[in-house]
Protein backbone atom coordinates (compact mmCIF):
# COMPACT_ATOMS: atom_id res chain seq x y z
CA UNK A 1 0.00 0.00 0.00
CA UNK A 2 1.05 3.19 -1.30
CA UNK A 3 -0.06 6.68 -0.28
CA UNK A 4 -0.13 9.45 -3.48
CA UNK A 5 -0.64 13.42 -2.85
CA UNK A 6 -1.26 15.44 -6.00
CA UNK A 7 -2.88 18.88 -6.50
CA UNK A 8 -4.94 17.38 -9.46
CA UNK A 9 -5.99 13.84 -9.82
CA UNK A 10 -8.32 12.61 -12.79
CA UNK A 11 -10.23 9.30 -12.53
CA UNK A 12 -10.17 7.53 -15.73
CA UNK A 13 -8.32 7.56 -18.64
CA UNK A 14 -10.46 7.10 -21.71
CA UNK A 15 -11.50 10.51 -23.97
CA UNK A 16 -13.00 12.70 -21.45
CA UNK A 17 -10.18 12.03 -18.83
CA UNK A 18 -7.42 12.56 -21.34
CA UNK A 19 -9.03 15.37 -23.04
CA UNK A 20 -9.08 16.89 -19.31
CA UNK A 21 -6.11 16.61 -18.21
CA UNK A 22 -4.36 17.47 -21.29
CA UNK A 23 -6.66 20.77 -21.41
CA UNK A 24 -5.52 21.51 -17.94
CA UNK A 25 -1.61 21.28 -18.43
CA UNK A 26 -1.89 23.00 -21.67
CA UNK A 27 -3.47 26.20 -19.24
CA UNK A 28 -0.91 25.89 -16.27
CA UNK A 29 2.57 23.65 -17.31
CA UNK A 30 3.62 22.23 -14.40
CA UNK A 31 0.67 21.65 -12.64
CA UNK A 32 0.58 18.67 -10.39
CA UNK A 33 -1.48 16.19 -12.00
CA UNK A 34 -2.17 12.69 -11.77
CA UNK A 35 -4.31 10.40 -14.01
CA UNK A 36 -5.80 6.87 -12.19
CA UNK A 37 -6.42 4.31 -14.63
CA UNK A 38 -5.18 0.86 -15.02
CA UNK A 39 -6.12 0.36 -18.50
CA UNK A 40 -3.25 -1.44 -20.87
CA UNK A 41 -4.91 0.48 -23.84
CA UNK A 42 -6.93 2.96 -25.13
CA UNK A 43 -9.83 2.76 -27.64
CA UNK A 44 -11.00 5.29 -30.12
CA UNK A 45 -14.48 3.60 -29.79
CA UNK A 46 -16.42 5.45 -32.34
CA UNK A 47 -14.25 3.79 -34.96
CA UNK A 48 -15.81 0.34 -33.78
CA UNK A 49 -19.18 0.69 -36.12
CA UNK A 50 -16.68 1.12 -39.00
CA UNK A 51 -14.53 -2.11 -37.82
CA UNK A 52 -18.16 -4.07 -38.16
CA UNK A 53 -19.16 -2.46 -41.19
CA UNK A 54 -15.98 -3.24 -42.69
CA UNK A 55 -14.18 0.46 -43.32
CA UNK A 56 -11.83 0.01 -40.90
CA UNK A 57 -9.25 -2.59 -39.84
CA UNK A 58 -9.67 -2.82 -35.73
CA UNK A 59 -6.04 -1.72 -34.80
CA UNK A 60 -6.41 1.30 -36.17
CA UNK A 61 -8.52 2.18 -33.07
CA UNK A 62 -6.03 0.58 -30.21
CA UNK A 63 -3.37 2.46 -28.67
CA UNK A 64 -1.15 1.95 -25.78
CA UNK A 65 -2.60 3.75 -22.62
CA UNK A 66 0.78 4.58 -22.23
CA UNK A 67 1.25 6.46 -25.43
CA UNK A 68 -1.78 8.80 -24.47
CA UNK A 69 -1.42 10.46 -21.06
CA UNK A 70 -0.31 13.89 -21.57
CA UNK A 71 3.48 14.79 -21.06
CA UNK A 72 3.54 16.18 -17.84
CA UNK A 73 0.67 13.48 -16.09
CA UNK A 74 1.59 11.29 -13.56
CA UNK A 75 -0.10 7.98 -14.39
CA UNK A 76 -1.14 5.99 -11.52
CA UNK A 77 -2.20 2.44 -13.40
CA UNK A 78 -4.33 1.46 -11.09
CA UNK A 79 -8.23 0.92 -10.95
CA UNK A 80 -10.33 3.18 -8.39
CA UNK A 81 -11.84 1.44 -5.66
CA UNK A 82 -13.77 3.61 -3.33
CA UNK A 83 -13.66 7.31 -2.89
CA UNK A 84 -14.04 9.65 0.43
CA UNK A 85 -14.74 12.92 -0.94
CA UNK A 86 -15.20 14.48 2.92
CA UNK A 87 -11.26 13.82 3.50
CA UNK A 88 -9.98 14.62 -0.39
CA UNK A 89 -8.59 11.23 -0.82
CA UNK A 90 -9.57 7.93 -2.87
CA UNK A 91 -8.44 4.28 -3.16
CA UNK A 92 -7.35 2.13 -5.58
CA UNK A 93 -7.88 -1.75 -5.79
CA UNK A 94 -4.27 -2.54 -4.98
CA UNK A 95 -4.81 -0.68 -1.22
CA UNK A 96 -3.33 2.59 -2.37
CA UNK A 97 -4.60 6.17 -0.90
CA UNK A 98 -4.38 8.93 -3.22
CA UNK A 99 -5.04 12.38 -1.85
CA UNK A 100 -6.06 15.42 -3.77
CA UNK A 101 -7.29 18.98 -3.94
CA UNK A 102 -9.34 18.73 -6.97
CA UNK A 103 -10.77 16.13 -8.29
CA UNK A 104 -12.07 14.76 -11.60
CA UNK A 105 -14.19 12.20 -12.48
CA UNK A 106 -14.55 10.87 -16.32
CA UNK A 107 -15.46 6.82 -15.44
CA UNK A 108 -17.03 5.66 -18.67
CA UNK A 109 -19.99 3.93 -18.94
CA UNK A 110 -20.66 0.13 -17.99
CA UNK A 111 -21.77 -2.22 -20.71
CA UNK A 112 -24.29 -4.48 -18.20
CA UNK A 113 -24.55 -7.34 -20.64
CA UNK A 114 -25.50 -9.70 -17.32
CA UNK A 115 -29.22 -7.80 -17.87
CA UNK A 116 -29.90 -9.88 -20.60
CA UNK A 117 -30.48 -13.61 -19.75
CA UNK A 118 -27.73 -16.00 -21.55
CA UNK A 119 -26.13 -13.20 -23.74
CA UNK A 120 -22.70 -13.40 -22.19
CA UNK A 121 -22.22 -16.95 -22.46
CA UNK A 122 -23.27 -16.49 -26.53
CA UNK A 123 -21.36 -13.75 -27.36
CA UNK A 124 -19.19 -13.95 -30.43
CA UNK A 125 -20.67 -16.86 -31.80
CA UNK A 126 -23.74 -18.72 -32.43
CA UNK A 127 -24.64 -15.21 -34.89
CA UNK A 128 -24.41 -13.10 -31.79
CA UNK A 129 -22.06 -9.78 -31.93
CA UNK A 130 -21.99 -5.95 -30.39
CA UNK A 131 -20.01 -3.18 -31.97
CA UNK A 132 -19.71 -2.23 -28.58
CA UNK A 133 -16.86 -4.24 -27.75
CA UNK A 134 -13.59 -3.98 -29.44
CA UNK A 135 -13.12 -8.03 -30.01
CA UNK A 136 -16.75 -8.64 -31.13
CA UNK A 137 -16.34 -5.80 -34.19
CA UNK A 138 -15.12 -7.80 -36.69
CA UNK A 139 -17.38 -10.86 -35.91
CA UNK A 140 -19.93 -8.47 -37.15
CA UNK A 141 -18.07 -7.94 -40.44
CA UNK A 142 -17.55 -11.62 -40.48
CA UNK A 143 -21.44 -12.59 -39.94
CA UNK A 144 -22.34 -9.52 -41.98
CA UNK A 145 -20.31 -11.12 -45.26
CA UNK A 146 -21.23 -14.25 -44.75
CA UNK A 147 -25.02 -14.17 -44.49
CA UNK A 148 -26.64 -14.97 -47.70
CA UNK A 149 -30.44 -14.83 -46.10
CA UNK A 150 -32.41 -15.65 -43.12
CA UNK A 151 -33.58 -12.62 -40.57
CA UNK A 152 -31.05 -10.03 -38.90
CA UNK A 153 -32.00 -8.40 -35.66
CA UNK A 154 -30.50 -5.55 -34.72
CA UNK A 155 -31.38 -4.36 -30.83
CA UNK A 156 -31.19 -0.82 -28.76
CA UNK A 157 -31.62 -1.10 -25.37
CA UNK A 158 -33.58 1.87 -22.87
CA UNK A 159 -31.56 4.87 -22.53
CA UNK A 160 -29.21 6.30 -21.53
CA UNK A 161 -26.49 4.12 -23.45
CA UNK A 162 -23.49 5.89 -25.26
CA UNK A 163 -24.02 7.22 -29.13
CA UNK A 164 -27.05 6.38 -29.30
CA UNK A 165 -27.47 6.07 -32.97
CA UNK A 166 -24.92 3.13 -32.92
CA UNK A 167 -27.79 0.81 -33.01
CA UNK A 168 -28.30 1.74 -35.89
CA UNK A 169 -25.46 2.52 -38.16
CA UNK A 170 -24.18 -0.93 -37.95
CA UNK A 171 -27.85 -2.10 -39.49
CA UNK A 172 -27.30 0.86 -41.90
CA UNK A 173 -24.17 -0.70 -43.29
CA UNK A 174 -24.99 -3.84 -42.93
CA UNK A 175 -27.86 -3.44 -45.42
CA UNK A 176 -26.12 -1.05 -47.64
CA UNK A 177 -23.57 -4.22 -47.98
CA UNK A 178 -26.22 -7.02 -48.37
CA UNK A 179 -28.13 -4.28 -50.82
CA UNK A 180 -24.71 -3.92 -53.28
CA UNK A 181 -24.58 -8.14 -53.25
CA UNK A 182 -28.09 -8.73 -54.04
CA UNK A 183 -28.54 -10.23 -51.11
CA UNK A 184 -31.45 -7.64 -49.57
CA UNK A 185 -34.58 -9.53 -50.69
CA UNK A 186 -33.40 -12.74 -49.03
CA UNK A 187 -32.98 -11.24 -45.44
CA UNK A 188 -35.28 -9.70 -43.17
CA UNK A 189 -34.03 -7.20 -41.31
CA UNK A 190 -35.68 -6.03 -38.00
CA UNK A 191 -34.72 -2.81 -35.50
CA UNK A 192 -36.10 -3.89 -32.10
CA UNK A 193 -35.75 -0.26 -30.24
CA UNK A 194 -36.51 -0.13 -26.83
CA UNK A 195 -37.74 3.26 -26.63
CA UNK A 196 -40.56 5.04 -28.41
CA UNK A 197 -39.02 6.50 -31.11
CA UNK A 198 -36.20 6.22 -33.83
CA UNK A 199 -34.05 8.73 -32.77
CA UNK A 200 -34.58 11.10 -30.33
CA UNK A 201 -33.65 14.34 -32.03
CA UNK A 202 -36.57 14.77 -34.01
CA UNK A 203 -34.98 16.89 -37.30
CA UNK A 204 -33.11 13.55 -38.57
CA UNK A 205 -35.77 11.49 -38.09
CA UNK A 206 -37.44 12.12 -41.96
CA UNK A 207 -33.62 11.21 -43.10
CA UNK A 208 -33.45 8.02 -41.02
CA UNK A 209 -36.84 6.78 -42.29
CA UNK A 210 -35.63 6.95 -46.01
CA UNK A 211 -33.70 4.49 -45.40
CA UNK A 212 -35.73 2.08 -43.41
CA UNK A 213 -37.73 2.36 -45.93
CA UNK A 214 -35.06 1.64 -48.92
CA UNK A 215 -34.00 -0.91 -46.81
CA UNK A 216 -37.09 -2.45 -46.18
CA UNK A 217 -35.93 -2.85 -42.54
CA UNK A 218 -39.25 -3.93 -39.79
CA UNK A 219 -39.50 -1.02 -37.48
CA UNK A 220 -40.72 -2.36 -34.17
CA UNK A 221 -40.76 0.04 -31.24
CA UNK A 222 -40.60 -0.46 -27.20
CA UNK A 223 -39.59 -4.22 -28.33
CA UNK A 224 -36.68 -4.76 -25.29
CA UNK A 225 -34.25 -7.87 -25.35
CA UNK A 226 -34.53 -9.61 -22.32
CA UNK A 227 -32.74 -12.82 -23.27
CA UNK A 228 -30.64 -14.49 -25.64
CA UNK A 229 -30.49 -18.27 -26.85
CA UNK A 230 -27.57 -18.99 -28.59
CA UNK A 231 -27.20 -22.41 -29.53
CA UNK A 232 -31.36 -22.08 -30.46
CA UNK A 233 -31.16 -18.76 -32.39
CA UNK A 234 -34.05 -17.16 -30.50
CA UNK A 235 -34.52 -13.82 -28.71
CA UNK A 236 -36.82 -13.09 -26.30
CA UNK A 237 -38.23 -9.65 -26.77
CA UNK A 238 -40.41 -7.68 -23.69
CA UNK A 239 -43.12 -6.06 -25.85
CA UNK A 240 -46.23 -3.31 -25.03
CA UNK A 241 -48.24 -6.83 -26.02
CA UNK A 242 -46.48 -9.55 -23.65
CA UNK A 243 -43.22 -11.47 -24.48
CA UNK A 244 -42.41 -12.51 -28.07
CA UNK A 245 -39.53 -14.84 -29.06
CA UNK A 246 -38.01 -14.42 -32.49
CA UNK A 247 -35.92 -16.51 -34.04
CA UNK A 248 -32.55 -15.31 -35.78
CA UNK A 249 -29.99 -16.21 -38.14
CA UNK A 250 -27.95 -12.65 -36.98
CA UNK A 251 -28.21 -10.79 -33.97
CA UNK A 252 -26.13 -7.44 -33.56
CA UNK A 253 -27.12 -7.03 -29.37
CA UNK A 254 -26.63 -3.16 -27.89
CA UNK A 255 -26.67 -3.96 -23.91
CA UNK A 256 -27.89 -1.80 -21.50
CA UNK A 257 -25.23 0.54 -19.66
CA UNK A 258 -25.14 1.97 -16.61
CA UNK A 259 -23.39 4.26 -13.85
CA UNK A 260 -19.80 2.26 -13.20
CA UNK A 261 -20.10 -0.17 -9.73
CA UNK A 262 -17.28 1.71 -8.04
CA UNK A 263 -19.14 5.32 -8.96
CA UNK A 264 -23.19 4.07 -8.19
CA UNK A 265 -21.55 2.63 -4.40
CA UNK A 266 -20.20 5.85 -3.91
CA UNK A 267 -21.11 9.68 -2.22
CA UNK A 268 -20.51 11.18 -5.95
CA UNK A 269 -23.33 9.07 -7.63
CA UNK A 270 -26.54 10.90 -7.63
CA UNK A 271 -30.00 8.66 -7.88
CA UNK A 272 -29.09 8.00 -11.75
CA UNK A 273 -25.75 6.28 -10.97
CA UNK A 274 -24.04 8.49 -12.33
CA UNK A 275 -21.32 10.97 -11.22
CA UNK A 276 -23.70 13.94 -9.96
CA UNK A 277 -23.29 17.29 -11.50
CA UNK A 278 -24.80 20.89 -12.61
CA UNK A 279 -25.33 20.09 -16.15
CA UNK A 280 -24.10 23.60 -17.28
CA UNK A 281 -20.89 23.92 -14.96
CA UNK A 282 -20.05 20.15 -14.58
CA UNK A 283 -19.09 20.77 -10.89
CA UNK A 284 -20.67 17.89 -8.37
CA UNK A 285 -23.80 19.00 -6.62
CA UNK A 286 -22.35 18.83 -3.29
CA UNK A 287 -18.59 18.86 -3.50
CA UNK A 288 -17.27 22.04 -4.86
CA UNK A 289 -13.41 20.39 -5.60
CA UNK A 290 -15.08 17.60 -8.22
CA UNK A 291 -16.12 17.25 -11.49
CA UNK A 292 -17.54 15.01 -13.57
CA UNK A 293 -17.56 14.66 -17.56
CA UNK A 294 -18.09 12.07 -20.41
CA UNK A 295 -20.38 9.32 -20.43
CA UNK A 296 -20.07 8.75 -16.26
CA UNK A 297 -21.37 11.80 -15.45
CA UNK A 298 -25.21 12.83 -15.01
CA UNK A 299 -25.89 15.69 -17.47
CA UNK A 300 -28.89 14.94 -19.82
CA UNK A 301 -26.50 15.03 -22.58
CA UNK A 302 -26.33 12.13 -25.51
CA UNK A 303 -23.27 10.40 -24.41
CA UNK A 304 -20.71 10.64 -27.05
CA UNK A 305 -17.00 11.48 -28.01
CA UNK A 306 -17.71 14.63 -29.38
CA UNK A 307 -20.29 15.54 -26.28
CA UNK A 308 -16.90 14.73 -23.80
CA UNK A 309 -14.77 16.85 -26.54
CA UNK A 310 -17.35 19.80 -25.64
CA UNK A 311 -16.91 19.10 -22.15
CA UNK A 312 -13.14 18.98 -21.54
CA UNK A 313 -12.69 22.66 -22.32
CA UNK A 314 -15.21 23.88 -19.80
CA UNK A 315 -13.96 21.46 -16.86
CA UNK A 316 -10.88 22.84 -17.44
CA UNK A 317 -11.03 26.31 -17.20
CA UNK A 318 -13.81 26.02 -14.25
CA UNK A 319 -11.70 23.50 -12.35
CA UNK A 320 -8.50 25.85 -12.43
CA UNK A 321 -10.58 28.79 -11.26
CA UNK A 322 -11.93 26.59 -8.16
CA UNK A 323 -8.44 25.84 -7.62
CA UNK A 324 -7.49 29.45 -7.37
CA UNK A 325 -10.67 30.07 -5.16
CA UNK A 326 -12.78 31.47 -7.65
CA UNK A 327 -16.05 30.24 -9.13
CA UNK A 328 -16.73 28.61 -12.28
CA UNK A 329 -17.48 30.90 -15.22
CA UNK A 330 -18.08 28.32 -18.23
CA UNK A 331 -21.40 26.70 -19.35
CA UNK A 332 -21.68 23.35 -21.34
CA UNK A 333 -24.47 23.72 -23.89
CA UNK A 334 -25.23 20.01 -24.17
CA UNK A 335 -23.64 19.82 -27.13
CA UNK A 336 -23.16 15.95 -28.66
CA UNK A 337 -22.80 14.92 -32.24
CA UNK A 338 -23.90 11.28 -33.80
CA UNK A 339 -22.58 10.81 -36.99
CA UNK A 340 -25.28 8.27 -38.66
CA UNK A 341 -23.64 5.96 -41.02
CA UNK A 342 -27.11 5.36 -43.19
CA UNK A 343 -25.32 3.90 -46.26
CA UNK A 344 -21.19 3.46 -46.67
CA UNK A 345 -19.74 6.81 -48.44
CA UNK A 346 -22.77 9.15 -46.54
CA UNK A 347 -23.57 10.26 -42.89
CA UNK A 348 -26.61 12.24 -41.44
CA UNK A 349 -24.31 14.18 -39.14
CA UNK A 350 -27.06 14.73 -36.35
CA UNK A 351 -25.29 17.28 -34.11
CA UNK A 352 -27.89 18.74 -31.02
CA UNK A 353 -27.56 20.30 -27.35
CA UNK A 354 -30.07 20.19 -24.46
CA UNK A 355 -33.40 19.95 -25.25
CA UNK A 356 -32.75 18.72 -28.81
CA UNK A 357 -31.68 22.14 -30.01
CA UNK A 358 -29.91 21.89 -33.35
CA UNK A 359 -26.15 23.19 -32.89
CA UNK A 360 -24.60 22.19 -36.13
CA UNK A 361 -20.93 22.99 -36.69
CA UNK A 362 -20.98 23.65 -40.27
CA UNK A 363 -23.21 26.36 -42.31
CA UNK A 364 -26.48 24.41 -44.28
CA UNK A 365 -25.16 25.43 -47.18
CA UNK A 366 -22.02 23.10 -47.12
CA UNK A 367 -23.19 20.45 -44.78
CA UNK A 368 -26.94 19.88 -44.08
CA UNK A 369 -27.03 17.86 -41.17
CA UNK A 370 -30.49 16.74 -41.48
CA UNK A 371 -29.63 15.18 -44.57
CA UNK A 372 -27.15 12.32 -45.59
CA UNK A 373 -24.26 13.73 -47.69
CA UNK A 374 -20.88 12.39 -48.82
CA UNK A 375 -19.02 15.07 -47.16
CA UNK A 376 -20.14 14.40 -43.62
CA UNK A 377 -18.53 10.37 -44.20
CA UNK A 378 -15.23 11.99 -45.29
CA UNK A 379 -15.86 13.77 -41.77
CA UNK A 380 -16.20 10.39 -40.01
CA UNK A 381 -13.76 8.57 -41.90
CA UNK A 382 -10.86 10.50 -42.19
CA UNK A 383 -11.02 14.13 -40.32
CA UNK A 384 -12.75 12.68 -36.91
CA UNK A 385 -9.96 9.89 -36.06
CA UNK A 386 -6.84 12.37 -36.60
CA UNK A 387 -8.73 14.92 -35.23
CA UNK A 388 -8.83 13.11 -31.77
CA UNK A 389 -5.71 11.60 -31.41
CA UNK A 390 -4.07 14.83 -32.19
CA UNK A 391 -6.11 17.45 -31.22
CA UNK A 392 -8.71 16.09 -28.27
CA UNK A 393 -6.16 14.06 -26.82
CA UNK A 394 -3.59 16.58 -26.82
CA UNK A 395 -5.65 19.62 -25.60
CA UNK A 396 -6.01 21.35 -28.78
CA UNK A 397 -9.56 22.37 -28.79
CA UNK A 398 -10.53 23.12 -32.35
CA UNK A 399 -14.03 23.68 -32.59
CA UNK A 400 -14.51 22.95 -28.86
CA UNK A 401 -13.33 25.94 -26.91
CA UNK A 402 -15.65 26.74 -23.59
CA UNK A 403 -17.21 29.67 -25.30
CA UNK A 404 -20.57 29.76 -23.48
CA UNK A 405 -20.50 31.86 -19.80
CA UNK A 406 -22.03 31.11 -16.78
CA UNK A 407 -24.70 33.79 -15.84
CA UNK A 408 -23.63 35.50 -12.48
Amino acid sequence: MAQHKHTVVVVGGGSAGIATAASMLRRRPGLDLAIVDGAADHFYQPGWTMVGGGVFNPEITRRPESSVIPKGATWIHQYVSTFDPDNNCLTTTEGDEVQYDLLVVAPGIKLDWGQIAGLEETLGKNGVTSNYRYDLAPYTWQLVQQMKQGRALFTQPPMPIKCAGAPQKSMYLSCDHWLRHGRLDDINVQFRNAGAVLFGVEAYVPALMEYVAKYGIDLELESKLVAVDGPGKVATFATKDGEEKVEFDMIHVVPPQVGPDFIRESALAGESGFVDVDQFSLRHTKYPNVFGLGDGCSAPNAKTAAAARKQAPVVAVNALRVLDGKEPTVAYDGYGSCPLTVERGKIVLAEFGYGGKLMPSFPTWLVDGTKATRLSWMLKADALPWIYWNGMLKGREWLAGPGNMIAQ
